[in-house]
């Protein structure tokens, strides 16, 4: 049964019983408080358990050696408390600290620095990076269809999916049929402490272990999700991707460039940059820029602002300063879908005038588009009708499309 199920079944219940109640010609008035009051507590309650049914990894070491992480029912260990004061905060991830993982460097010598590196050699035509910190269980088919739609794309490519839940046997098992078919796809837990050495935002993380930086009331893992792809590209370069992409054209023309979000419709400047999809050197010095700005500016109590906030603010700095050579694709390379507006590119065409405009917006993305970001944040709760823009997009960019319903 599905959380939402489970909401709406207990809404329910507490309707149908309410409304008996009121109706009883025997129930006073201070009853009928005492039972509104009662039922609160416990649907609030109820709620919290909901919203709390996240993850935390449980790992058992097999045979193999391949650690098999299992989704729990306990609080996710990224998430602080509702609410809490900047004390509560820091108390709470210096308990959380000897649990995760990610904060415990392997070695000196790192084995993820093996990993990545000996990956990086084995022939790939382009380095493809992704970041997943939720639950392999929640991998979904969404987010396979990103990851499959990049091979149809760029076949030779080689993708490093840098992730706690999926580098286990239960993300092998996911990954297992682009594996199966000779692509290049590896999940990887990441070492956050051997990619932050001898950064900007090494300060910046000594500073958090230690309790004396605030982590902020939004979960830590949006913004480390932020933070790891700047330290991944400045330290090995390549490309960039969120994992809610349809990928149309393979990225190997692309160099030192990331993509503009908005643009003014007066000046055609751009108004906002994402850091959804990034194409950078190794070392390039915009990163050490990014990488400087979230260590100097961090607050994790607002969305967007060490994120695409903070890549827009280092932009509008140094966009125009000698040395930096990179370049600001249009917002049709990537995001061409407006996200206020975008559940039009979810529904099937119902008229003559709407199929119309179907094909010409599968011609133009084809035409312009690199990857179509379709904001799973926002449309997760959208059906990908058949005959739509994002379903015709998704059955036609596709490798193992005729083993996984991509819908």
């Amino acid at each position: 049964m599905s959380n939402l199920f489970r909401k709406m079944t207990v809404r329910n219940l507490f309707r149908v019983l309410f409304l008996r109640v009121l109706k009883s010609p025997t129930v006073s008035n201070i009853s009928v408080l005492l039972i509104i009051s009662v039922a609160t507590v416990f649907f609030i309650v109820y709620e919290n358990m909901v919203i709390t049914h996240r993850y935390m990894y449980l790992e058992d070491i097999t045979a193999e050696g391949k650690v098999d992480r299992v989704d729990s029912v306990y609080k996710d260990p990224l998430i602080p408390p509702f609410n809490g004061t900047r004390e509560e905060r820091i108390a709470w991830f210096e308990k959380q600290l000897p649990k995760l993982e990610l904060f415990k460097s392997r070695s000196s010598n790192s084995k993820f620095h093996d990993q990545v590196s000996g990956f990086r050699d084995s022939n790939c035509r382009v380095q493809y990076f992704m970041v997943w910190f939720s639950p392999a269980q929640s991998f979904g088919v969404r987010e396979f269809s990103a990851v499959d739609s990049l091979f149809k794309a760029s076949p030779k490519g080689c993708l490093m999916i840098l992730s706690p839940s999926l580098d286990s046997r239960q993300g092998d098992r996911i990954l297992k049929p682009l594996i199966n078919g000779g692509f290049k796809v590896l999940a990887v837990t990441p070492d956050l402490p051997f990619l932050l050495k001898n950064t900007p935002a090494e300060s910046w993380f000594n500073e958090l272990k230690s309790g004396r930086q605030d982590p902020g009331s939004i979960p830590l893992s949006y913004n480390l999700s932020n933070l790891i792809r700047l330290a991944m590209l400045y330290k090995y370069g390549g490309v960039y991707l969120d994992v809610d992409f349809v990928i149309l054209k393979d990225f190997i023309g692309l160099r030192n460039a990331i993509g503009a979000q908005s643009i003014s419709t007066i000046t055609k400047k751009w108004t906002r940059i994402n850091g959804a999809a990034m194409i950078f050197d190794e070392g390039h010095p915009i990163l050490y820029d990014f990488l400087e700005e979230f260590a100097a500016t961090y607050d994790g109590s607002k969305w967007g602002h060490n994120g695409p906030y903070l890549i827009s603010r280092v932009i509008q700095r140094v966009e125009n300063k000698p040395g930096y050579n990179f370049t600001i694709l249009p917002p049709k390379t990537f995001y061409p879908m407006d996200w206020i507006k975008i559940a039009r590119y979810f529904k099937k065409p119902c008229t003559e005038s709407e199929q119309k405009w179907v094909e010409y917006m599968l011609i133009e993305l084809e035409r312009s588009t690199y990857a179509i970001h379709i904001w799973n944040h926002r449309t997760k709760e959208l059906a990908i009708e058949d005959g739509s823009v994002v379903q015709r997009l998704i059955s036609a960019h596709c490798v193992i499309c005729h083993q996984r319903n991509p819908y």
